[in-house]
């Protein structure tokens, strides 16, 4: 059948002559147009919201910074299907031995050319001590490896090993299920100085949150155990956060393990707390300590066992 030509739709596509707003006012009919456009342009006024970072990074706009802190990281793990995870803190001051003991080496060798050197003893003493720590490297690594290990079992616990993504005892943990062939989870911080991620996490489940907060609640949401080496401030910040949640049930219950038996006990006198009446007796239940990575990983296990749920069913 013939269609009458008049009758046919139009098919809009690219516009054959520009809208008028597309055409700047002529300097032919006010020379000054150019200059005052542009200085209109230059504003920041004129910039798309979206697009104005120093509108973005205003104080009144702090809330939905935070919600964009908080948004970038639930969608881009739920993406991945990261429903569980450990987590593991440390310090990152605590590296692989082998370069503890180069670090060693190269200071007793200056001490030995200025034996009066105070601050060169002082330096040594803390290496030495580093040195000594840096076991906790490997226990940290052999703990993201057994987990990253169970996980290829059909029955689970399918945890993804998740850290602050530095380098020290995170990269460990991160570098042990890497070893594995798993997936490994780093939640950066930005800071004033300039840092880089271990090398371990896996691209696209590295992120660097602008607020602590929101950091930390990324740490705990999926949270299913929290395993803390030795560590400084950051790592007691997030240790004693976790501790609080769960103390007070804003949380569900979890296994903490303190690993390195001896460092915590020197560190954090819980004992103290509870004979000084600022924790009740039973708080000291909230945790226990390991020295082995086995022990750890078996703890953790054990507390899901007799709480009668899988480590995965959750």
């Amino acid at each position: 059948m013939a269609t009458d030509p008049k009758k046919i739709p139009p098919v809009a596509k690219a516009r054959r002559e520009p809208l008028p707003s597309e055409i700047p006012k002529h300097p032919a009919e006010d020379a000054s147009a150019p200059q005052r456009i542009k200085a209109i342009l230059d504003n920041a006024s004129a910039r798309r919201s979206d697009l104005d970072l120093d509108f973005i990074g205003s104080d009144p706009l702090r809330g939905v910074r935070l919600q964009l802190d908080y948004e970038k990281a639930e969608l881009q793990l739920t993406q991945a299907g990261i429903r569980n995870t450990i987590v593991v803190f440390g310090s990152t001051r605590i590296g692989e031995p082998a370069a503890a003991q180069r670090t060693v080496t190269t200071l007793q060798a200056a001490l030995k050319d200025e034996p009066g050197d105070r601050d060169l003893a002082r330096r040594l003493a803390v290496a030495e001590r580093i040195l000594d720590n840096a076991r906790y490297y490997d226990v940290a690594r052999q703990f993201g490896h057994l987990v990253a290990t169970a996980n290829q079992t059909e029955q689970g616990p399918h945890c993804t090993i998740i850290t602050g993504g530095g380098p020290g005892i995170m990269e460990a943990a991160n570098r042990g299920a890497f070893d594995a062939g798993d997936i490994t989870v780093g939640l950066n911080i930005s800071l004033p100085h300039e840092q880089f991620p271990n090398p371990y996490i896996t691209p696209g489940l590295c992120f660097n949150f602008h607020y602590f907060a929101m950091r930390k609640l990324h740490f705990l949401k999926r949270a299913r155990a929290l395993v803390a080496c030795p560590g400084g401030f950051g790592t007691f910040d997030e240790l004693f956060e976790a501790l609080t949640l769960v103390q007070t049930r804003k949380i569900k219950p979890m296994p903490v393990v303190l690993v390195g038996e001896s460092y915590w006990k020197g560190a954090v006198n819980m004992d103290h707390l509870a004979a000084e009446g600022v924790i009740a007796e039973e708080d000291k239940e909230l945790f226990w300590y390991a020295d082995t990575a086995e022990e750890a990983w078996a703890g953790i296990l054990h507390w899901y066992d007799k709480s009668g749920q899988p480590l995965s069913a959750f």
